[in-house]
């Protein structure tokens, strides 16, 4: 397949390597990697009308509406820095905020990170976050030279809440509820691209540039 757009989405359940696979697609292509999470932050901390809105949904306990979560997406993709393309990581997660996307940018391709539940388990629960500045491990694929010792700083590794196994569980059953409409959404509009997200990430980068005509 010969590249013919530089907008896409990424898909795929947690421990995918989704968000790593896109700031690298983003890089080559040299447009922005956008994902929601950190739009919603940036909205936060500049106090926006929109940022206002998401702090107070998120204070209680809600989820961001579909409504509210397209404005402030439509909003970002409306800058400078995304005029030749975009890479989206954690949107849309419903069918309504992938038609809506849709009737934005039609040409929009989706790449879907294929991952068996356990396999994604065993990437998240396994994970460890420096309490002190945040680097991440993996007790099995990236351990830390003295173990619960951060490399960079020697602050303690812990095990974030949303990194235990059960947290991890939940999401990967909101993950499936909301995936079929959105695969049989871009399968039908012939803009879906599925990659095997097993292998290592050096791996499942060049399955998605070879497919994308980019190797």
């Amino acid at each position: 397949m010969l590249m013919k757009t530089k907008q896409f989405v990424f898909l795929g359940p947690p421990g995918s390597g989704k968000g790593t696979q896109a700031k690298q697609l983003s890089a080559a292509l040299a447009v922005p990697h956008i994902s929601t999470g950190d739009i919603f932050r940036e909205q936060i901390a500049q106090r926006t009308k929109l940022g206002i809105e998401v702090d107070e949904v998120l204070k209680q306990g809600q989820l961001v509406s579909d409504e509210l979560t397209n404005k402030i997406v439509a909003e970002r993709l409306t800058q400078a820095d995304a005029a030749l393309g975009f890479v989206l990581d954690g949107y849309p997660r419903s069918l309504s905020q992938a038609e809506f996307l849709a009737s934005l940018f039609p040409a929009v391709q989706a790449v879907l990170f294929e991952l068996t539940d356990e396999e994604s388990i065993k990437r998240i629960a396994r994970r460890r976050t420096c309490a002190k500045c945040g680097a991440i491990y993996h007790l099995d694929y990236q351990p830390a030279k003295q173990p619960g010792i951060c490399d960079a700083c020697g602050g303690e590794l812990i095990q974030r809440n949303d990194q235990r196994e059960a947290i991890v569980q939940d999401r990967l059953k909101v993950y499936h509820s909301q995936i079929d409409p959105l695969v049989n959404f871009y399968q039908h509009r012939q803009q879906l691209i599925i990659i095997d997200g097993q292998p290592l990430i050096q791996q499942v980068s060049d399955s998605l540039r070879k497919v994308l005509g980019l190797l």
